[in-house]
């Protein structure tokens, strides 16, 4: 009996798991999702008066999933990562491969896609999001395997 009321204390101590000090998933949802995106063709593409690419409209129709708008930020990586540190940004995106030098001042989806370069070489593709913000990181990275097991 001891260790049932042991475990029913540990259990109401927990709470929600995984959670999000910042509580990104909870602002973004119906609000808006702030996304750094840096250029790199095919994934972001400025095209003037807005970007365009695989990503980006793939976190389009993520926000809308959030009932989210999308404020963009155009930069490099790595101003975009140091804003993103900041809790300046929800996410960045730019064709980041799972080799990035950021994962000590970013949360990194899992690889959502594979590409080839010039060389040959294999890249897995991921997405950056705050560090410890796993709720929305989660959330994220659910869609973004859900989406890669409906592709044909």
């Amino acid at each position: 009996m001891p260790a049932t009321v042991a475990l029913l204390a540990l259990v109401g101590c927990v709470g929600q798991f995984p959670a999000d000090p910042d509580h990104t998933l909870t602002e973004v949802t119906g609000g808006t999702l702030r996304v750094g995106a840096s250029v790199n063709p095919p994934y972001v593409e400025d095209q003037g008066r807005h970007l365009s690419g695989s990503e980006v409209e793939l976190i389009e129709r993520y926000a809308q999933t959030l009932d989210a708008n999308i404020e963009w930020t155009q930069g490099g990586e790595e101003d975009l990562m140091g804003r993103l540190e900041k809790g300046e940004l929800d996410l960045v995106i730019g064709g980041l491969s799972d080799k990035t030098p950021w994962t000590k001042k970013a949360g990194l989806t899992r690889p959502y896609t594979e590409s080839t370069d010039a060389f040959g070489s294999r890249h897995k593709h991921v997405l950056a999001v705050p560090l410890g913000e796993n709720a929305f990181l989660l959330d994220l990275d659910t869609y973004l395997q859900e989406r890669k097991q409906a592709r044909p």
